[in-house]
């Protein structure tokens, strides 16, 4: 209990030192419980009256801020961990939803989506998140946290790393070998029957979903801090296309079981101690094309390591895809690297190139960007990371954002993980207890790395020292101008729009080459 209190205080004086007087840590809470609702993959440029009445119901008490971003590589177990952790990848080492670390792995890219190449990774790294959650500081306090997670066991990982070791609480709709605590899910299972069957778009999921927060983890359980992650409208928007009937009919749908969790707690005698933080982990884009990477890697002469294929003596690479993706160096040196490199920014198909920093902005190869630049400096970094074009043109439904992609999805689906600004721009939305009423928007700089500061602020538990993330009490009126920095090598150039903030940085899209 000493050891534990002693570094409670430190990281809470280092907090107070690094926060400075304009938002200084303070002992009072602000609320006494904190919910976080996080709506996978939901682009804010579509709440509105007719798709997201409750949200837009919940936007009028509070406060949203409507330029929050997330992180990059913009993709779903990388962001979690960002949210969990207040910080970017280069800090907490998640560094993509699939990547190359054969310390851990040899034989296969490391899959993050899996509990068992978490709990791989965690063995061999001791670690799988490199810094401390918003689980730890409230165990620390003694504080209990439970989450509803419908996404994969990754996801269901990395919102609460040490959730076991804690005595905290996971549930998972997938069953008991996709949580730490099996024993959550055999807890749901007898009290509301099996779980749902899957079906996309997901909608017994959903509400099977909200009735055990609403029925069981807020009124019975009680945690100091509740999470629920809807898995919609991202599934949708992959397999059911952004803006298509069937993905605006489950918008509405887990829209309306946000509402129940609002009634629900409306109606509490002390619903105005609750505060809840509304959210998204990333947004999207839809597809306009599909692109065979691996063959033209291969017929420039690096063979390339499939995602489920074993290392085989002519394998040049490892690679990863979506919209972007990393590159190892697997068979040859650094000149490969090199070579590889310059092979990407030669092809009219690629709109970033980044490899480990030169400086600030450059990266070490001719031409590249830092992968520090954007947040993605940890040791577990690739020696290239790419990004595949994407333009703000309208998809088949008609909302702006197109971009390639290598597969994964159906051509026209969803897709994120890169620099535009349909995947970078969030949904943060702040209401309740320590929150000014009557609803307000504003430009200020926010993003997914605030969360997990702000929930312990509410609280009055001080951030861990490796949180980058600010508390938003009082951030409202904030101001950050926007960068836009950049590199090239011949015809190629690319860009790269930046709002910096308390030592934050936040990325505002990732520029076209321009003419």
């Amino acid at each position: 209990f000493f050891k534990q209190k002693t570094a409670y205080e430190m990281d809470r004086r280092r907090s107070e030192l690094r926060c400075g007087a304009k938002r200084r840590f303070t002992m009072t809470p602000s609320a006494d419980r904190a919910i976080l609702v996080v709506f996978d993959g939901l682009r804010p440029d579509m709440i509105g009256d007719e798709l997201t009445p409750n949200l837009m119901r919940f936007a009028h008490r509070g406060v949203w801020f409507r330029e929050a971003r997330s992180v990059f590589p913009s993709m779903t177990r990388v962001a979690t961990t960002s949210i969990a952790t207040g910080a970017p990848p280069q800090i907490h080492g998640v560094v993509g939803n699939s990547f190359y670390w054969p310390t851990a792995l040899r034989e296969r890219v490391l899959d993050t989506s899996r509990a068992d190449d978490l709990a791989l990774l965690e063995r061999v790294d001791g670690r799988t998140a490199t810094a401390n959650s918003f689980g730890d500081q409230l165990a620390m306090t003694g504080r209990r946290v439970a989450v509803v997670h419908t996404g994969s066991a990754g996801s269901a990982w990395l919102i609460n790393p040490r959730a076991r070791a804690h005595g905290h609480w996971t549930f998972s709709i997938l069953g008991e070998s996709h949580t730490q605590t099996p024993e959550a899910v055999r807890e749901v299972i007898g009290r509301f029957g099996p779980l749902p069957r899957r079906a996309l778009p997901r909608f017994e999921e959903i509400d099977y979903a909200a009735r055990v927060m609403t029925e069981h983890v807020l009124p019975t359980l009680k945690p100091d801090v509740a999470v629920i992650w809807f898995n919609e409208p991202d599934t949708s928007f992959h397999y059911r296309f952004i803006g298509s009937p069937e993905t605006n009919a489950i918008l509405r749908h887990v829209d309306a079981a946000f509402g129940r969790i609002l009634d629900w707690v409306d109606a509490q005698p002390d619903g105005d101690r609750y505060s809840i933080i509304a959210a998204s982990d990333h947004g999207q884009l839809s597809t306009s094309a599909e692109l065979d990477l691996s063959s033209l890697l291969a017929a420039a002469g690096h063979e390339p390591l499939a995602t489920n294929a074993s290392p085989s003596g002519n394998a040049a690479i490892s690679w990863t895809g979506g919209n972007m993706g990393e590159i190892r160096i697997l068979n040859g040196d650094m000149a490969r690297r090199d070579a590889i490199a310059r092979w990407l920014m030669e092809q009219p198909f690629i709109s970033h190139v980044l490899s480990p920093a030169r400086n600030e902005v450059e990266g070490e190869v001719e031409g590249t960007l830092a992968l520090s630049l954007v947040g993605l400096g940890h040791e577990r970094r690739p020696d290239l990371a790419y990004v595949l074009r994407s333009n703000d043109d309208r998809d088949l439904f008609g909302w702006p954002g197109l971009g390639l992609m290598t597969g994964g999805v159906p051509v026209g689906g969803g897709m994120h993980g890169g620099f535009n600004k349909r995947e970078q721009n969030t949904v943060l939305i702040c209401a309740g207890a320590g929150w000014d009423a009557g609803g307000r928007q504003t430009d200020a700089p926010a993003g997914i790395i605030d969360i997990a500061p702000t929930i312990l602020d509410l609280l009055a538990v001080a951030p861990a020292s490796t949180m980058v993330g600010k508390s938003l009490r009082g951030a409202a009126d904030d101001e950050a101008a926007t960068r836009v920095v950049g590199a090239g090598l011949g015809r190629f150039a690319q860009t790269v729009a930046l709002r910096e903030s308390d030592g934050r940085r936040f990325i505002v899209n990732g520029g076209e080459r321009p003419a």
